[in-house]
């Protein structure tokens, strides 16, 4: 993966890879400079305040950590991705970097959610290991998935997305293990990752009764590829 040159702004959106049966693939799309804006209903739609205010704390935290990225902050990224995103003990958590823990867990609103923030930060630690530039992702979990696989199929094409896919939405609780092995394949295939804003809003959401994130994600990933979605970044960062 070659960082060598910036990228303009773009907006982001739920992208996803080529389905099955696509003749073409998606049309060049650029990544977002910075972290995904998400709407916020107006004012007079119900609860409108209150979702404002739980989009603050994701997009404050994917700045931050593009941030690190972009003044080759290398060594609080190394502690990053030395966070245990599911630590059994408490002692094991313990052990882990405690200026690193809270400087990611500073941004969350919320006392409860500062585990969240933190394992996120693990992710996006992991997938930039090595980079120069931030990728701010597009779109959320079940649209890295579609665009991860080969030429041969991605998403629903490829059978190992598609497992992958299913142990996500089938976790009762927030799938740690397998969301960082869904990462580490959009690293490995050298495709756009999921919104980092997004994906920390839908995991301090996991267990809301008001929205059903695994759903989103399998609607997500089973919707039919448009051609402006991106799928695979180019060597200049954009996407193809």
């Amino acid at each position: 993966m070659r960082d060598d040159q910036p990228h303009d702004p773009a907006g982001a959106g739920a992208g996803a890879g080529a389905g099955p049966g696509s003749e073409s693939e998606p049309e060049e799309q650029e990544e977002p400079e910075g972290p995904e804006l998400v709407r916020v209903p107006p004012e007079s739609e119900p609860g409108a305040e209150a979702e404002a205010d739980d989009w603050v704390g994701p997009q404050r935290l994917a700045g931050w950590l593009g941030g690190l990225v972009r003044s080759h902050d290398t060594g609080t990224l190394a502690d990053l991705r030395r966070l245990d995103p599911a630590p059994r003990r408490v002692r094991e958590r313990r052990a882990q970097p405690y200026r690193t823990r809270l400087s990611a867990a500073r941004y969350a609103p919320e006392p409860g959610q500062r585990a969240v923030y933190e394992r996120v930060a693990f992710l996006f630690a992991r997938y930039h290991a090595g980079m120069s530039r931030p990728h701010f992702g597009s779109g959320d979990i079940g649209s890295a998935l579609r665009r991860v696989g080969s030429p041969a199929g991605r998403g629903p094409a490829d059978p190992g997305a598609t497992r992958l896919l299913d142990r996500l939405v089938a976790s009762r609780d927030v799938p740690w293990r397998h969301l960082q092995h869904a990462v580490e394949r959009a690293r490995a295939g050298d495709t756009v990752p999921p919104s980092w804003a997004r994906l920390t809003e839908d995991l301090v959401r996991w267990h809301s009764r008001d929205r059903d994130v695994r759903l989103e994600w399998a609607t997500s990933f089973y919707t039919p590829a448009r051609k402006t979605d991106p799928a695979r970044k180019t060597d200049h960062g954009g996407t193809v």
